[in-house]
């Protein structure tokens, strides 16, 4: 974890709630679905400087809003937000919120404590016009959080069950494992869900005083803002979704997309690999490499001193998929690979397991979130045996993780009832929205950006050609059109693309800021995996 993330829960949390003198005033009807809330006027929120280690000029504060939005007068909960006011205050334009991607990824820390949208030059006119709002959804961060008091992991519990009885025990361990989250949070775990997020998002609206909202969502941030644009349209003012997340698919054919999406994403990796000065395993097949340690882990686990035990290939392949989804990062996958297959002596899968996200914080958040919103339809045990023969089908070398799969067999057994499950959207009435997606992104795959934009009236696909995931954290191109975007509402003219382009500044910020943009859904947050002195910077739906 990096050290500005760190010091995010204990300090901020703090000076947010102390800041937030008056609860939102909200009259909510109907269900976390509904279409249109109304409510009384929102109180002023009440800003304070955010601290030591913050960025220049950030602040902090926190509002009240319903637990359940079907009961407005009832228990609260807080969301921490942050703010960087416009640097230009006589051309403001208003809000840009801004999600980095989850479940689970703090915006209200990124926003105060990184540089990731500040130290690219393409982004200054963003910090010029708006103001930059950073919230921490509910169930993550500073917020009124999700506590899991039991793993929500166990090595001796796989994901793929080849019995009917390693699938009762899945289901077993999975049920045991909510229920100690639901003692541990309270009620607030039945109302974590996006649907729930998004009637979150339009009070905070409410509480900036702003007619309008402009809209900046990466990976799972993609899925709050096409709900809100769904929900909301006519406050809408701009709206970008970099790194789509669609919704609508079921869960059995996203986990297949994302896996055939992961499998292209290694052999890519593995052709730069074989020529690239900064590859560990150059001139070898690293796909054949990958193969012989996860084959090895399958058999009797590999040390991993960071974990103190052997790593399985579950793991192993989890860890593999973060350093895919950022071609920053594939130099550290190579080296990972290289430490696990014993090339420079002793075996040791400590780099390859370390950006796993069940070793995350934001795992809590992250698998509650996903089983709200990404529960499978699976029918017992032969159901799963057959989705899992179809990624293995798709993906014969990655087949062992994705973020779809993670939830596919996560979510079994949990005790929590899906809130927001896949559903059709349609977006009528808001202005033109930018989605962005990168062609070869293993994190949310190109065709969900495809299939999206044909759901939104008015949608613009900006296609950056090339790997990685988010256009932000991937192409300069990208982030010129898409602050050319949020700045004059004027989408980049059809068919558009951009190269992918590689930006130190970027990569470092995004690292010191702890975001995984999604890979997580995006996605997306791994924060400061440590990989023989590099940092993990990407790498859902984290």
């Amino acid at each position: 974890m990096s050290q500005d993330r760190a010091r995010w829960p204990r300090r901020v949390r703090a000076v947010a709630v102390a800041a937030c003198t008056a609860a939102l005033a909200v009259a909510l009807p109907g269900s976390a679905g509904a279409k249109e809330p109304t409510a009384a006027a929102a109180q002023e929120i009440a800003w304070a400087d955010c601290g030591e280690g913050a960025v220049s000029d950030a602040q902090c504060a926190a509002i009240q809003v319903p637990l359940d939005w079907r009961k407005p007068a009832g228990k609260k909960i807080t969301l921490a937000l942050s703010r960087l006011p416009a640097r230009d205050p006589e051309h403001r334009i208003g809000p840009l919120l801004f999600n980095p991607g989850g479940p689970g990824g703090s915006g209200a820390a990124v926003v105060a404590y990184s540089d990731l949208l500040t130290a690219a030059p393409e982004f200054e006119p963003l910090r010029d016009r708006f103001d930059l709002i950073g919230f921490d959804p509910r169930g993550v961060g500073s917020s009124t959080p999700v506590t899991c008091p039991a793993p929500l992991h166990d090595p001796a519990v796989g994901a793929f069950p080849g019995t009917p009885a390693a699938y009762a025990t899945l289901k077993r361990f999975n049920r045991a494992a909510g229920k100690a989250c639901r003692a541990a949070t309270g009620p607030l775990i039945d109302h974590v869900d996006t649907a729930s997020v998004v009637s979150d998002v339009e009070a905070l609206r409410r509480a900036l005083g702003a007619e309008k909202i402009s809209w900046l969502g990466l990976s799972y941030g993609t899925e709050i803002g096409s709900l809100y644009a769904q929900r909301h349209p006519n406050r809408v003012r701009t709206m970008v979704l970099d790194g789509v997340v669609d919704h609508t698919l079921p869960a059995r054919r996203a986990a297949v997309d994302e896996a055939r999406a992961t499998e292209q994403a290694l052999l890519r990796f593995a052709r730069w690999c074989h020529d690239a000065e900064q590859c560990a395993l150059r001139g070898t097949d690293a796909v054949a490499v990958y193969d012989a340690v996860l084959a090895r882990a399958d058999a009797a686990g590999i040390p991993a001193a960071g974990l103190g035990r052997h790593a399985t290939a579950e793991e192993l392949a989890n860890g593999a998929y973060t350093y895919l989804t950022q071609p920053a990062t594939w130099p550290l996958l190579a080296g990972a690979l290289a430490a696990a297959s014993g090339q420079a002596g002793d075996a040791d899968a400590s780099h390859l397991v370390a950006p796993a996200s069940f070793l995350q914080p934001e795992y809590k958040a992250y698998r509650t979130v996903g089983c709200h919103d990404f529960a499978p339809d699976t029918r017992g045990f032969s159901d799963l045996r057959a989705q899992a023969a179809r990624l293995r089908a798709v993906a014969p070398h990655t087949w062992r993780y994705s973020e779809f799969w993670d939830w596919t067999s996560g979510c079994l057994g949990w005790p929590v009832p899906a809130a927001n499950p896949p559903a059709p959207l349609k977006v009528r009435g808001a202005p033109p929205i930018l989605l962005v997606n990168t062609r070869f992104d293993p994190a949310t795959p190109y065709p969900w950006a495809q299939r999206l934009t044909s759901r939104i009236d008015g949608g613009r696909l900006l296609t950056v050609e090339g790997d990685g995931h988010t256009g932000i954290l991937n192409s300069s191109c990208a982030r010129a059109h898409e602050a050319a975007y949020l700045v004059t509402g004027k989408t980049p003219a059809p068919g558009t693309t951009c190269a992918a382009s590689p930006s130190a500044a970027v990569a470092g910020a995004s690292a010191d800021g702890g975001v995984v943009a999604g890979a997580t859904v995006g996605g997306g947050v791994v924060a400061g995996a440590t990989v023989g002195g590099g940092v993990v910077a990407g790498g859902g739906p984290r």
